[in-house]
């Protein structure tokens, strides 16, 4: 689990939670109406956006946000490294020993099992490029439907404040039916700016940062891939990875 993003989220709420006891009213924050505004509306008013597939899709990218586990770049380019010598020393066919220890790494397992087939490097690189490029524009699209959520939820905030005022100044002879309809006026503001900057506005930050972890990570599996399926020499694999490296991971494998 991704506990940074567990442990903000549970933090954040419990703030809010503590706050709401503290004012000794915890059960005047809740208001079905209001619920039924911000939360099902924003969900329809996103869908508008996008196509259903998308938003049936996007749960389970957004699952990642919080259940995220990458091998770290720098441990992933020592890897490969290995690999590399390791086919230098006995050819490309005795990589096949080596991927039981890989198989938590789904793309370096395809990466390197196109090696084996004997798959030219330039093809090995072109293939497994444009599955990069395929992962991360999912990541984004799915980082896009919580940004525009974001943008939503304090829109149906403000829809909802609308109806209540509405219908508190219409109902003004009625002293009784005044607070029920301020109380939706005031919490659907709440619950807009509660979900925007609690959960969705975040949730897209740290998906987008995932993605680019992620594509940094199979990054180094493509050129370590095709540098082995040229059969270039590690050295040259050892240079060509650190010009994708951030400087605090770069390689020193032979020194």
């Amino acid at each position: 689990m991704d506990l940074a993003t567990i442990i903000g989220l549970v933090v954040g709420f419990v703030l809010v939670l503590i706050a709401l006891f503290l004012g000794g009213t915890p059960g005047a924050f809740f208001n079905l109406p209001s619920v039924l505004i911000v939360i099902f509306g924003t969900l329809a008013i996103t869908t508008i956006c996008f196509s259903l597939r998308e938003m049936m899709g996007a749960p389970g990218v957004i699952a990642r946000t919080l259940f995220n586990h990458l091998t770290d770049p720098g441990d992933a380019a020592y890897v490969v490294m290995r690999y590399a010598e390791h086919a230098r020393k006995e050819g490309i066919l005795g990589l096949q020993k080596g991927l039981e220890s890989a198989a938590g790494e789904k793309f370096l397992v395809t990466a390197l099992t196109m090696v084996i087939d004997g798959t030219p490097g330039e093809e090995v690189e072109r293939i497994l490029r444009s599955e990069v490029e395929a992962t991360a524009a999912r990541h984004m699209k799915s980082a896009s439907i919580l940004r525009k959520a974001a943008e939503i939820a304090p829109a149906m905030g403000l829809i909802g404040t609308l109806i209540g005022l509405v219908q508190m100044l219409g109902t003004l002879d009625d002293p009784s039916s005044i607070g029920p309809a301020m109380a939706v006026a005031l919490l659907t503001t709440f619950y807009g700016a509660i979900l925007a900057n609690m959960v969705f506005s975040p949730l897209a930050s740290k998906l987008e940062r995932n993605a680019d972890e992620e594509r940094l990570l199979n990054e180094v599996y493509l050129t370590a891939a095709a540098s082995i399926g040229r059969q270039e020499n590690p050295r040259r694999l050892e240079m060509l990875l650190n010009t994708i490296l951030p400087p605090a991971k770069k390689l020193s494998y032979f020194d």
